[in-house]
């Protein structure tokens, strides 16, 4: 009888897609207060006379605190007790992998909000004259960048929507200061993650078996290059330009797929 039970207590529960529809939702309702909390951190700030460099610096370091404390308690877990060897083995790799990603998560983060301060003018500073800001891209421009990286992308007639539904959305989280070459940019990405996103687009696109479920809609959208690369460069910024405009599953569905790509490719 003991036998039995270690085996069940090391074995992870079935995977219940309405139990994981609820974590989503929780992880959003999250995300909504973290960033209506975020705002209101910027005026205080704002209203103690914090320049937009400092205040971003500021919240960048706070949430890159928060992405460290959350390393410390996955590092420090530990498999069920009794557990078979080989599930242990199993449970500190996968340990080991979830808090690399969470070690590169707090290094990136001190980066991500650059930008965020002066752009939604959260901050009350005296007029100055700037010199004029570079043209966002062109949207025609990047979608013919992404339509040249064919690989990432579905065939035209078995798109979901129209080329480039999400796509102001999606260069909204581009910062002032990346407007110039984009689209070169957004091409050396694709060319750069040329198999993840070839990988991507047979396990998730259209006609796969995650597909047939109404989910991934986004996947072999060419503007979906343009939020892959927002994920990987600003992820705070495209989360929070994308809540209140688009659905959350959509986002959520792609982080999915994609982020474990990610973690695999730093084992």
């Amino acid at each position: 009888m003991s036998t039995d039970h270690t085996e069940q207590s090391s074995t992870p529960p079935p995977y219940d897609p309405v139990a994981y529809g609820q974590e989503l939702a929780r992880i959003g309702l999250h995300q909504s207060q973290a960033i209506e909390s975020r705002t209101l951190v910027y005026r205080a700030l704002a209203a103690a006379g914090i320049g937009h460099e400092q205040a971003d610096t500021i919240v960048s370091q706070v949430q890159a605190g928060a992405v460290a404390g959350a390393h410390t308690w996955i590092s420090e877990s530990t498999a069920p007790h009794g557990a078979d060897p080989r599930f242990e083995d199993g449970w500190h790799e996968g340990v080991r992998d979830v808090a690399r990603q969470l070690l590169h998560i707090a290094d990136t983060t001190a980066t991500t909000n650059c930008g965020i301060a002066a752009s939604h003018n959260f901050l009350i500073t005296p007029a100055v004259r700037e010199a004029p800001a570079l043209p966002a891209p062109a949207p025609a421009d990047i979608l013919a960048a992404a339509e040249s990286c064919p690989w990432a992308l579905a065939p035209q007639e078995e798109r979901h929507w129209p080329d480039g539904a999400f796509l102001d959305t999606a260069l909204s989280a581009v910062r002032p200061g990346e407007y110039a070459g984009y689209a070169d940019r957004l091409q050396d990405f694709a060319r750069k993650h040329r198999a993840r996103l070839e990988e991507l687009l047979r396990a998730y696109g259209p006609g796969s078996t995650p597909a047939s479920h109404g989910r991934y809609a986004l996947i072999g959208q060419p503007e979906t290059l343009v939020i892959l690369e927002r994920m990987e460069t600003a992820p705070f910024l495209l989360r929070s330009t994308w809540d209140g405009e688009e659905e959350d599953v959509f986002l959520d569905d792609l982080e999915f797929a994609w982020a474990p790509r990610i973690r695999l490719s730093r084992r």
